[in-house]
């Protein structure tokens, strides 16, 4: 018996792995170098007075830690939040990434937050950017997209940018504040200074 076009069955997607678990606040660590503070500001009290109402929504990124816990990949400011509010344990996903994948992620997932400094933006996007040039490796030479007259044309420099949609000059130059002394970096972060 033939089947007909609306029988013909689609194949599914291999389920994901991934699942949202409660873990521990105890069992929660910083990302090590996290580009971002958090900062005791209105953005922050809007997240504590959401967590304190309805409890942590979205679920924490994290990946596995060695010797023990968890570092967090997305949402620093949601298990303070769920700290200062009392709780002992909060949603996550745990994912597996190498460090250079979670760079990516973290940075990406911060990508939309319109508070963050210029200090923290450069730190971000230089993190982003060597985990890209060490996640990506060197480029075959026998592929025509790899041409020096096409490679030149997209760099990791734009590839950081796409994001947040800026281009890679923009990028180098944000980078390029990384550069500053600390306290021409805070005058930079506290407007006396512009970009």
């Amino acid at each position: 018996m033939k089947k007909t076009e609306q029988e013909v069955v689609q194949p599914r997607a291999a389920p994901s792995l991934e699942f949202v678990t409660h873990l521990p606040l105890k069992d929660l660590y910083p990302f090590p170098d996290h580009p971002y503070g958090i900062r005791e500001d209105a953005s922050m009290q809007d997240t504590l007075k959401s967590v304190q109402e309805y409890g942590v929504l979205t679920p924490l990124i994290v990946r596995p830690r060695d010797p023990e816990g968890y570092e967090i990949v997305s949402g620093h400011r949601r298990r303070l939040a769920a700290e200062q509010s009392g709780f002992t344990d909060v949603p996550c996903i745990i994912r597996d990434l190498t460090r250079d994948e979670a760079i990516i992620q973290m940075v990406d997932s911060n990508a939309q937050r319109e508070d963050v400094l210029p200090s923290e933006r450069a730190k971000a996007y230089k993190m982003r950017l060597e985990a890209i040039k060490r996640t990506a490796g060197r480029p075959r030479k026998d592929l025509s997209e790899n041409a020096p007259n096409h490679s030149a044309n997209f760099r990791s420099d734009d590839e950081v940018g796409v994001v947040d949609g800026v281009s890679g000059d923009t990028v180098r130059n944000i980078i390029s504040l990384t550069n500053l002394v600390p306290e021409l970096m805070q005058m930079v972060d506290d407007k006396k200074i512009s970009l």
